[in-house]
């Protein structure tokens, strides 16, 4: 029998996932805090829970995917939360990306209902989330990850074992770190190229034939030279992110000088923002300098 497949949190990369959780023939049912992002995926043979509790009361294996460490912890613990209605046996697979200690909290919060758990955050952007491509970095158990990569299997390409609970957060941390100090330093590049007189679109044509190149540089570059800014992975979540990976080497002593650097820029054009938008949108810092 195919197991219940229960989903909370319907923002860029749910949805999709969702969608192909469907496509796969699994039985599928979801909760979002804002009911109308589910309207969709009802058309297309979802089941919508009546509360975060009642979606893991139905799940045999239950994907939280939400924006940041507040939501998690409103999903999990808050008033109808979903830890309520976990079943003994279960297994919680969280991918959002929040801090390693709330991985840890959660899967021991599980262990007391009998149920298992997964830190598993995903990257691939929302094209990746889209065509099923995802990238799994996970903590927890191996027997766990086995018993779930059937499903995972439905929204993924490639699976990480990295370790114990908090494994898969320390990683994703750090990788999107990696990828906030890359797009940072084309956004230096160009604007030292442009400053020069000389169109950014040379700087990128060189890079892509050097050792300067990069995948995710090879995604934003097209959007800092159009200065479109349509969000994959919102600046607000990069921001976030950035966030969580110093407060986790302030815990283990660790000093980022790049990450703090890079933690000024962004936060100054996350705080002169409105609109949502791409965390490419960071060159904006350079536009009016």
């Amino acid at each position: 029998m195919k197991p219940t497949v229960g989903l909370i949190g319907l923002g860029l990369m749910g949805k999709p996932m969702a969608r192909n959780i469907l496509k796969a023939g699994l039985p599928l049912v979801v909760w979002n805090r804002t009911r109308a992002r589910a309207e969709e995926l009802v058309a297309e043979g979802a089941r919508v829970a009546s509360s975060a509790r009642d979606c893991a009361a139905q799940a045999g294996v239950l994907i939280t995917i939400v924006s940041d460490p507040p939501a998690l912890e409103s999903v999990l613990w808050g008033d109808d939360g979903a830890l309520a209605g976990l079943r003994k046996g279960s297994v919680l697979v969280d991918s959002s990306t929040v801090a390693p200690e709330l991985a840890r909290r959660a899967a021991a919060a599980c262990a007391e209902r009998g149920a298992e758990f997964l830190d598993a955050p995903v990257t691939g952007g929302t094209w990746g989330a889209e065509k099923g491509e995802l990238v799994f970095m996970i903590g927890g158990e191996a027997k766990t990850v086995d018993r779930v990569r059937p499903v995972l299997e439905t929204v993924g390409k490639r699976f990480f074992h990295l370790g114990p609970h908090g494994a898969g957060q320390t990683i994703k941390l750090a990788m999107n770190l990696i990828l906030a100090l890359q797009v940072q330093a084309l956004a230096e590049a160009l604007a030292l190229v442009t400053r020069a007189g000389i169109a950014g679109e040379k700087l990128v044509e060189v890079m892509q034939s050097s050792m300067a190149r990069a995948a995710v540089l090879e995604v934003k570059a097209p959007m800092i030279l159009k200065q479109d800014y349509t969000p994959s992975f919102p600046l607000r979540l990069m921001h976030k992110d950035i966030e969580l990976a110093m407060a986790l080497a302030g815990q283990l002593g660790v000093n980022l000088p790049a990450a703090a650097a890079a933690r000024a820029t962004y936060s100054e054009v996350k705080s002169a923002t409105r609109e949502d938008v791409d965390y490419a949108a960071v060159a904006r810092f350079w536009e009016d300098r």
